[in-house]
């Protein structure tokens, strides 16, 4: 019999964070469960071979969140809705669900969340109880859904938020890489250079080992909980560029303008590119978070070298050699009977690290 106070539903397990969470979790023990309309797709997507209960089910829908939830003690909320389309009417009913079987079970409600709540000059360092401020509609609702978290603390629920900036890595379906970049014939072509401004950027398996080591600790959290993950901070625009440059050992790669005029033309007729262009003001101005009360809690964040998680993340894209990593848990992609490494430490920048 699972232990209750061990066992953690994921919803979003195939996306970016979902997948790396779900992989942090089941290394350290845990019984994870995962809620997918198709758990049959599913489950070949993240490895046949691991150890996961998934679920059949839909995250907007009450009764079968409620039924996927009963008897955990985490709920990993990691569903967004695709490619920015009617965020405000997926978004904010899915976190209704998830709020409500939280209640139900006494559990604490895991959101990876990011900078939109924060205004244009909030600044490189913004601490957790920094005021939220948003200037775009998406920012407004990621308010919204805080609002709701809050409140639910007050009715049963628990909540942690681990805030990070855009995200990266192997097994990443949104990854920022995925369209920074132009590549053919297992290269990259060129790079693009959104902007002149610093920004950060977090490596999907660092936040998601912070995320485990924070979860370990249970008992020493709030019942609304923030902490912010600082990641990668880069100074100048090109810097990722540069990185990408390095990690393709071809420093003649083009690095070229984001194309805005192409995505203003076609705004009126693609949703994404409407969405794209919303956000642009986080690649003009120095948007950043600090880590300060994420490190006096841990001690020590967990950070892969930069050059090493942009080899790997590109590694995946499977333009440049190396360890090809398509699930973020590779011993079970390799179709292995594969069992989490008990008292194995995490390996910052090891491809070891990804089975998290």
């Amino acid at each position: 019999m699972s232990d209750p106070t061990r066992t953690a539903l994921i919803i979003g397990a195939t996306g970016s964070f979902g997948a790396h969470a779900l992989c942090a979790l089941v290394r350290r023990g845990w019984t994870v469960r995962a809620l997918a309309r198709d758990p049959g797709k599913a489950r070949q997507q993240a490895g046949d071979r691991m150890p996961i209960e998934w679920i059949q089910g839909d995250a907007m829908d009450l009764t079968d969140v409620a039924k996927a939830a009963a008897g955990v003690s985490i709920i990993v909320h990691a569903a967004n809705p695709p490619r920015y389309k009617n965020w405000r009417g997926l978004a904010l009913p899915m976190l209704r669900a998830t709020i409500a079987a939280a209640k139900a079970q006494g559990a604490r409600i895991v959101v990876p969340g990011n900078v939109y709540n924060f205004a244009p000059d909030a600044g490189p360092a913004i601490a957790e109880d920094a005021p939220q401020a948003p200037v775009t509609r998406k920012g407004q609702v990621r308010v919204e859904m805080e609002t709701m978290l809050r409140e639910a603390t007050d009715d049963g629920a628990k909540v942690l938020i681990l805030r990070a900036g855009d995200f990266f890595g192997p097994a990443a379906p949104n990854s920022c890489l995925a369209w920074l970049t132009t590549r053919k014939a297992g290269r990259v072509t060129s790079v693009y250079r959104p902007g002149p401004a610093a920004h950060a950027f977090a490596y999907l398996p660092d936040l998601a080992e912070t995320l485990g080591r924070i979860l370990e600790r249970e008992d020493e959290l709030a019942d609304f909980e923030v902490f912010h993950f600082a990641g990668h901070w880069l100074e100048h625009g090109e810097d990722m560029a540069m990185a990408i440059r390095r990690a393709a050992n071809d420093a003649a790669i083009p690095i070229k303008p984001f194309p805005y005029p192409m995505l203003i033309a076609l705004s009126p007729f693609v949703t994404l590119f409407r969405e794209l262009l919303e956000m642009r003001y986080l690649w003009e101005k120095p948007i950043g978070l600090s880590d300060a009360k994420l490190q006096a809690f841990l001690g020590e964040v967990p950070a892969t070298p930069l050059d090493t998680a942009v080899r790997e993340a590109l590694a995946d894209l499977d333009v440049i050699p190396g360890e090809h990593i398509s699930a973020p848990c590779p011993d079970a992609k390799v179709g292995k009977s594969w069992t989490p490494p008990q008292g194995t430490p995490y390996i910052a920048g090891d491809v070891r690290a990804h089975a998290l």
